[in-house]
């Protein structure tokens, strides 16, 4: 299965109070193995970055005054997502944004119910009462981070990427062989060794056998058996 990991940096909290995204970075997966393509795009907002939001990614008024208009690369971005399943930490936060300026830009919003995944919701369940930021994430399952000095979209979503298949059950869902349909096989294929079939053992008492068994049912008085029989 086809799926896109996803993050998005903004110039703030809420797309409806007229805060706007202005980097976004998508990893391809299928099967949950990271394909190597990817698409990442940087937006120019037409507002002033808030200092606080800049502190965070880095992102200047500068440094983003000749980029695009989200509405005028949007074909590219729905071109590389497809219809395929969106996955992001804290996902409602981020489509909250993409839709947002989907709708701005006058496509049709992308559906949450059917199509948004959040590992932030995926962690609290699996590890209750633990940490769940992206970074925190990290550090349990042992993903390098160590050049993430300042939040970046595409940054961000390959290491989600990496946190997603651990939450997922780890490197283990990949193990299975590609079937003659091109899909991965639900379960790992394991070689046998051939069935070694051996003749059926006959059981048979001898004549002694028997007759000491007799000879041990006439020492018994009062047998049950026999109560039943004469009743």
């Amino acid at each position: 299965m086809r799926e896109i990991v996803f993050d998005t940096e903004t110039t703030g909290f809420k797309f409806s109070e007229g805060d706007r995204l202005v980097e976004i970075g998508c990893v391809e997966m299928v099967g949950r193995v990271e394909t190597g393509r990817t698409f990442h795009a940087y937006y120019n907002p037409q507002r002033p970055m808030p200092a606080d939001a800049e502190r965070v990614h880095g992102l200047s008024d500068a440094f983003l005054r000749d980029k695009p208009l989200f509405a005028d690369g949007v074909a590219e971005l729905l071109d590389f997502i497809g219809d395929a399943p969106l996955v992001a930490h804290n996902a409602s936060f981020d489509f909250g944004f993409i839709n947002g300026e989907l709708m701005q830009a006058g496509h049709s919003a992308i559906c949450q119910r059917t199509r948004m995944i959040d590992t932030l919701q995926i962690a609290r369940t699996r590890h209750p009462g633990a940490k769940h930021t992206l970074d925190a994430l990290c550090a349990r399952f042992g993903i390098d981070r160590s050049h993430r000095v300042l939040h970046g979209a595409l940054l961000d979503a390959q290491l989600l990427a990496q946190v997603y298949v651990e939450l997922m059950g780890g490197r283990q869902i990949g193990l299975g062989l590609l079937s003659d349909t091109g899909s991965s096989a639900s379960t790992p294929v394991v070689a046998q060794a051939p069935r070694v079939v051996r003749p059926p053992r006959v059981f048979v008492a001898s004549e002694g056998d028997l007759a000491a068994h007799a000879a041990f049912m006439k020492g018994i008085k009062d047998p049950i058996w026999g109560a039943v029989a004469s009743g």
